[in-house]
């Protein structure tokens, strides 16, 4: 199996040391935060989930959990992301479906999923990915369902660039806040945001066509 898939985005391929670099960005607050983030999302019984640049799909599982029998599905560009998601998955005995895939062409027939997620993959990828992806994902998205992105705000002071300089992020030009405008132009409508995390990490939601 290939590595990678072709994408013009950032792929992170060291999937064995992944989790515990999270972990370190996160101060070591990973699993609150996914917690924070599944709350965030809105997510309900029986809701089908897709979950774009799932990683080891530590959150992926946690939405499953969250959503009971509907279905969840996790796609990633690095082949070796997938494998550790899916023994995650075995290990526990929770079904999701995770494949290789990519945010710019999501291997889904329109209108499949309640809720979308993405949590800390945005800020890899360029802007004309992004909207590309945004687009393809308010095409998978059924009429009245919502895309629910976590991501790193754009440091816009000394303190944050200091904070985000302690999460490996300093180096950001981009971040969540840029995010609303282009949910807009992919067609997305009652657009809202909020911030947290010592306001290091954002979030932005929008809901699909009606």
């Amino acid at each position: 199996m290939n590595s990678t898939m072709q994408t013009t985005g950032k792929t992170i391929r060291w999937a064995s040391r992944y989790d515990a670099v999270v972990k370190l960005m996160t101060l070591g607050r990973d699993k609150a935060l996914r917690q924070i983030s599944i709350e965030k999302a809105q997510i309900r019984p029986g809701d089908s989930v897709l979950d774009v640049g799932c990683g080891t799909g530590d959150l992926t599982l946690a939405a499953k959990r969250q959503t009971g029998g509907g279905k969840v599905y996790g796609v990633d560009a690095a082949s070796e992301m997938v494998e550790v998601a899916r023994s995650k998955a075995s290990q526990l005995g929770i079904e999701v479906d995770f494949r290789p895939g990519l945010i710019e062409a999501l291997p889904f027939a329109d209108d499949s999923f309640d809720v979308v997620l993405s949590s800390l993959m945005m800020h890899h990828l360029p802007e004309a990915v992004k909207t590309k992806g945004l687009r393809e994902i308010h095409r998978v998205l059924k009429p009245g369902g919502h895309l629910f992105i976590v991501d790193m705000q754009r440091p816009v002071g000394l303190v944050s660039h200091v904070l985000s300089t302690l999460m490996l992020h300093g180096h950001l030009h981009s971040g969540v806040q840029e995010l609303p405008a282009m949910l807009s132009e992919a067609g997305f409508k009652n657009i809202e945001t909020g911030a947290f995390w010592l306001g290091m990490l954002g979030y932005v939601r929008g809901r699909s066509k009606t």
